[in-house]
């Protein structure tokens, strides 16, 4: 893989890297070869809520709002979290909740059109096509 002869320096150039990278490269492929260059899948904490969890949560949010005792049929992070913590145990933060949805689970943000109860399509339409162009032409 590295060629005898070739400077850290050379194959950082043309590999477009710092050399200290490719000094760490050589002394890793050194130690262990090839197999110890591949990427490692990555590290950290793992997650609070397992893969069935995430499912009896899915679960639970499709029901809707109020089926969870909610007034209005509307999702935020907070009762999204207050039922995340009834039906697995475990609570979690407002970010942890916003990953849950967004990463795990795949929903998206969707806000509500505000629109008034009473409105009415066709007496907005009637006003559209008759009222409106007589305003608009003037006296």
């Amino acid at each position: 893989m590295f060629e005898e002869g070739v400077s850290n320096a050379e194959i950082a150039r043309v590999v477009g890297v710092c050399a200290e990278s490719v000094r760490r490269w050589r002394r890793v492929w050194e130690e262990g070869g090839a197999s110890a260059l591949r990427r490692r899948a990555a590290t950290g904490r793992p997650p609070k809520l397992d893969d069935a969890q995430v499912e009896t949560v899915r679960a639970a949010l499709e029901q809707g709002a109020q089926a969870h005792g909610f007034e209005a049929d509307l999702w935020t992070l907070e009762r999204v979290g207050e039922v995340v913590a009834r039906v697995t145990g475990v609570v979690l933060s407002r970010a942890s909740v916003w990953r849950l949805l967004t990463g795990r689970l795949g929903w998206s943000l969707q806000r509500p059109e505000r629109r008034v109860v009473e409105r009415d399509e066709s007496e907005i339409a009637r006003w559209i096509a008759h009222e409106w162009p007589r305003i608009k032409k003037g006296p």
